[in-house]
């Protein structure tokens, strides 16, 4: 029951959108961030209606993590706050487990009060070590340090959009009742493009896209995918760590926007067994000043010289990347040829069961697509490994490189032990943060049969799958 003298800020959807679409433009004009600071401290400040701001940071893993801090509290205290880095997962050990969070003021998000609360806006945090570095472990930090080296280096600005699928299932908390039920129940069976207006699957398509255009997603459209009861909503391009920030809102968006309807948004990579999985397709390109440099008209696929490089570079990474863009058991299920997977480590315009495609573009939208991508993994480490690559990479000097039938690894404990005996991938991420990340890997996989079959099991789900089961962690 709302009690009458709260006084909480509520903003209509296209106020929100107008105050969220002109944050992205200070973000795409690169206003300094002190001139940012002192406006959202002043905004914090004068604004009343506000109680507290929710501040956003991923753990290795990449799965989302808030803290509210007291607005009063946090005006005074936003260049000391600490917490405790020894319960996020992948993060430091108990005897050194003080960290701080900066908070990043180009990430301010306002969010729709009906779904994530009256009086409260969002802040991306950077993950500050004791001695005021960034901390090793924090992804978004490398991947923003590396997009704003390579500006500085190169004026490059590193693009990319991620087409996220996912699937509605009846009921809350589907994935922790999977060890129940054994199995998922749709909520609509209609299939690609297939969906009555008012149905429960276009409902929340229309409500999940609704709250993405108040957040200055800037949508372009939305559809139920190939599998019963699947959905993909899409959105524009953004520099590459808007765009991660923007994987981890749409995922957490949709869920609440399911709960919110009494079920379950998941992605699982491939919940059930016999229909497509989902998938997040990313979409890349490199820009310098206002030209595409992925662009070519008299190129071949009328991609350029530089952008087959890139390709050739992430084909040559494959296998060494794969733990990374599928970081979960179930993950390897969706590797599946018979379903549209993008398994075989070759490049294409036309099959889609490449790890790489080359879709039909022009000067404005020429990418390339990195389809072997699960919605499960950590979208900081998936865009800093793609890009990192594409950019700096070896080149293998195989014949075919492009065209011969190679595949992905079928299951984690291969695409585990490529990941480990990479030198590359020791690079990329450093020793430490490589030997946390794969212990990780390895401990989950470890709680599911080593010979999968061909059924989801519910300890797939239950064990692996942590979305919303956190208080299991404890018990292994």
């Amino acid at each position: 029951m709302s009690n009458l003298l709260q006084e909480f800020l509520s903003l209509p959807y296209a106020q929100l959108e107008e105050l969220n679409l002109n944050a992205k433009a200070q973000r795409h004009a690169r206003v300094p961030i002190e001139a940012l600071q002192e406006e959202r401290l002043k905004y914090l400040t004068d604004e009343k209606g506000i109680k507290a701001v929710t501040v956003l940071f991923s753990d290795l893993e990449g799965r989302l993590h808030m803290l509210d801090y007291d607005k009063k509290f946090l005006v005074k205290s936003y260049d000391n706050l600490t917490f405790d880095g020894s319960s996020i997962r992948g993060f430091t050990a108990q005897k050194e487990s003080d960290l701080r969070l900066r908070l990043d003021w180009n990430a301010f998000y306002w969010a729709p009060a009906d779904y994530f609360g009256a009086g409260k806006v969002l802040i991306f945090g950077e993950v500050i070590d004791k001695d005021g570095s960034p901390y090793i472990g924090d992804i978004r930090g490398v991947l923003k340090s590396y997009a704003a080296a390579q500006r500085a280096t190169n004026d490059y600005t590193l693009n990319a959009a991620n087409e996220i699928e996912g699937f509605l299932f009846k009921g809350m908390d589907a994935e922790r009742h999977f060890n129940e039920t054994g199995k998922f129940e749709y909520v609509n069976t209609g299939g690609y493009y297939h969906s009555l207006p008012g149905d429960d699957l276009r409902t929340f398509i229309d409500r999940a896209a609704e709250v993405q255009r108040a957040m200055g997603f800037e949508n372009e459209k939305d559809h139920p995918e190939v599998a019963p009861s699947q959905f993909e909503i899409n959105y524009t391009y953004s520099d590459v760590v808007t765009a991660a920030d923007q994987i981890q809102l749409y995922k957490f968006l949709c869920r609440q926007v399911a709960r919110n309807m009494g079920m379950t948004a998941s992605f699982l990579p491939k919940p059930v067994v016999g229909v497509n999985g989902s998938g997040m397709h990313t979409n890349v390109s490199i820009s310098k000043g206002k030209k595409n440099l992925f662009w070519d008209p008299a190129g071949e696929e009328k991609i350029s010289k530089f952008a087959w490089k890139f390709v050739d570079r992430i084909l040559t990474a494959g296998n060494d990347m794969c733990l990374v863009l599928n970081p979960s058991v179930n993950a390897y299920r969706r590797l599946d040829p018979h379903f549209e997977a993008p398994n075989q480590i070759i490049a294409s315009a036309v099959d889609r069961g490449s790890m790489v495609r080359v879709p039909i573009g022009n000067e404005k939208s020429s990418r390339i697509e990195v389809r072997a991508v699960a919605p499960d993994a950590n979208p900081y480490m998936v865009l800093y490994s793609i890009f990192k690559t594409g950019i700096d990479g070896n080149i293998s000097t195989m014949k075919g490189l492009r065209t011969a039938k190679r595949y992905l690894p079928d299951n984690i404990y291969d695409a585990s032990t490529d990941f480990k005996n990479s030198a590359w991938m020791t690079t990329l991420f450093g020793e430490d943060v490589k030997d946390r990340y794969l212990d990780l890997k390895k401990a989950s996989a470890d709680r599911c049969p080593r010979l999968l079959g061909t059924i989801v099991k519910p300890q797939e789900v239950q064990f692996h799958h942590e979305v919303y089961n956190q208080y299991l962690w404890n018990q292994f």
